[in-house]
């Protein structure tokens, strides 16, 4: 998180700092070369379509002709490629030329998950799991669903969003969810305060990560190593308002995932949260987490202390943190902490800590009420 760089800001804009993606070296990738990529300007088909390969190349699956059918790509973003609209709207208006023919493909939300799917030969089912925020563990969850139905045997899920662009970072400071600093000289590694007494709103970042998740038959008949295990899932809708979280239907979708996968409160050993450091956000999610444990909440990270707010692609890179700390036995730190005494939490916020963790509760939600939640486990 620094100073927000990826377009001119003036005095008068409201928004000064972000979490941006550092320029990646595309020499070994041939489809991201000029030459590939020049119809597909927007960030979300370069970086989307890197992630996906990168996490098919780990999990060694070569799709085939013959294994493509059954591979679904639930790969998707939550804003998409507006950039690309945008960049239309100002040409049209400054040079009176219409749109290039890219515009409209760039700027179709579902278009990643093609792109993902021309690129790796996945034929399988696919689908544009746009829940706003939730997106990312949405995807995971709309992947399993199609491998419990026996619809597909492996899915290709994650999300990616690239929502650096001027009225879109404007739209989330006139709407009270971007931060908002009471102090301008702050360090803006320390604008990012989930669960945080003086929480201001969320870092608005960019991102992008991918997950590849298959049955347990085909991960043995193809010789795929694999040490974690989707437990079981939730998904509810408030019902209530656009954007303010309701405390009813984000406490079901916990209890939902975790009665899915069979376990009890008492089984969880750590909660990955949603945790964008809005005042209402927070608390909501502490409420519901508060009523489900019986005010015995297990450790909470909460990862957007470090990354900002990915939007859609927020819910898959944290649930990559949240494997990844499964696997090492470490709980990642919610950094910038300052204790809320309305909401008694066990942050982890003194550093990284060792502990063991055979079931972690993963929470994601977004605008219009869209909650998601599953229960991870080790192998």
């Amino acid at each position: 998180i620094g100073k927000l760089t990826r377009f001119p800001v003036d005095k008068s804009f409201p928004v000064r700092i972000s979490g941006q993606v550092k320029d990646i070296d595309i020499s070994p990738y041939p489809f991201l070369k000029p030459r590939a990529m020049a119809l597909w300007p927007s960030p979300i088909f370069k970086y989307g379509m890197l992630v996906a390969w990168r996490a098919l190349e780990k999990s060694k699956i070569e799709i085939t002709k013959d294994i493509g059918p059954k591979v679904a790509t639930t790969f998707s973003s939550a804003v998409g490629g507006l950039d690309s609209v945008l960049d239309a709207d100002r040409r049209l208006i400054a040079e009176n030329k219409l749109p290039k023919p890219c515009a409209n493909p760039n700027s179709c939300t579902n278009m990643i998950s093609g792109k993902v799917s021309i690129l790796t030969g996945a034929t399988g089912p696919i689908c544009s799991t746009i829940t706003a925020c939730a997106t990312g563990v949405t995807s995971i969850i709309m992947g399993a669903l199609l491998i419990r139905q026996g619809m597909a045997d492996a899915a290709i899920c994650g999300a990616v969003d690239f929502p650096l662009v001027e009225p879109i970072v404007a739209g989330f400071y006139t709407m009270n969810g971007a931060y908002s600093p009471k102090d301008e000289n702050e360090p803006p590694e320390k604008a990012s305060r989930p669960f945080s007494i003086d929480r201001r709103g969320f870092i608005i970042s960019e991102g992008a990560a991918a997950i590849i998740i298959a049955s347990e038959d085909f991960a043995k008949t193809h010789g795929l190593d694999y040490d974690m295990q989707i437990k079981g899932w939730g998904m509810t809708s408030d019902a209530k308002h656009f954007v303010a979280p309701n405390l009813e239907t984000v406490k079901a979708c916990m209890e939902n995932a975790i009665c899915d996968a069979k376990l009890s409160p008492a089984d969880i050993s750590c909660i990955n949260a949603h945790g964008t450091s809005t005042k209402i956000g927070d608390k909501i999610e502490w409420q519901a987490l508060n009523s489900i444990f019986k005010g015995k909440i297990p450790p909470v990270s909460a990862n957007k202390s470090f990354t900002g707010h990915a939007m859609g692609a927020s819910s898959a890179i944290e649930s990559v943190f949240a494997m990844e700390g499964m696997k090492r036995g470490v709980i990642l730190p919610t950094i910038n902490y300052s204790p809320d005494p309305d909401l008694e939490l066990d942050c982890v916020s003194k550093g990284a800590r060792y502990a063991d963790q055979e079931f972690v509760l993963k929470n994601a939600f977004g605008f219009g009420g869209c909650n998601s939640c599953v229960v991870l486990g080790r192998i």
